[in-house]
């Protein structure tokens, strides 16, 4: 899957289920490690409250080495997994649902806090703005210096960043580009006899 929707900025809902305050909020993460700062941002945020339940899926929608979740104190798999269940069924990447809870002193029961947490998920996504994410590939291109007046025009057509440049003899780059992008620039770079080399990760 070279292409998935991301968030494009953060949204928020809220819902009162009982006396019980739910506040739902979907962020945009580049990783894991982002995920878990702006979790213990929100902590601070609303320290008030008795539950901040949290689940993501911080890279590409099918790497699950970018999933996490927590309950954060409610009973075992009543928040945390239904939520992540919600953000799987999306098929987004790269997104961060936190739901605090301020308790109102009537217990949901099992049902229904599953019921609510994965609820004020769906309900967020409902109203999330989304974007879509073309995932890119690293490639290295060695060229002349006459050359390269050319290949920065051709790059900004097919969307490329360049990631690492260095000026020698020659020019040494590295670039980031999607498959088709790639394929586009190497069919213009075949006149000047040169080619993208895929950079092994």
């Amino acid at each position: 899957m070279s292409q998935y929707l991301v968030p494009a900025a953060t949204c928020e809902v809220e819902e009162t289920i009982k006396k019980s305050r739910f506040i739902t909020r979907l962020i945009p993460v580049q990783n894991s490690q982002q995920a878990k700062q702006i979790i213990a941002e929100i902590k601070q945020e609303f320290k008030d409250a008795r539950h901040h339940c949290s689940a993501f899926v911080a890279g590409a929608p099918h790497d699950s080495n970018q999933y996490g979740f927590s309950d954060d104190g409610e009973p075992s798999g009543t928040a945390g997994k239904p939520m992540l269940a919600v953000l799987q069924g999306s098929g987004l990447g790269h997104v961060l649902a936190v739901v605090v809870r301020y308790s109102g002193g009537i217990k949901l029961g099992t049902g229904g806090l599953v019921k609510a947490y994965g609820g004020g998920v769906k309900q967020a996504l409902e109203v999330l703005q989304t974007q879509l994410k073309v995932e890119k590939q690293i490639f290295t291109l060695d060229c002349s210096y006459s050359q390269w007046e050319q290949i920065q025009y051709w790059l900004a057509q097919e969307d490329g960043e360049i990631v690492n440049a260095e000026y020698t003899q020659s020019v040494q780059l590295q670039l980031a580009l999607s498959v088709t992008n790639s394929e586009n620039l190497n069919t213009r770079l075949r006149d000047m006899q040169l080619s993208l080399k895929a950079l092994k990760s």
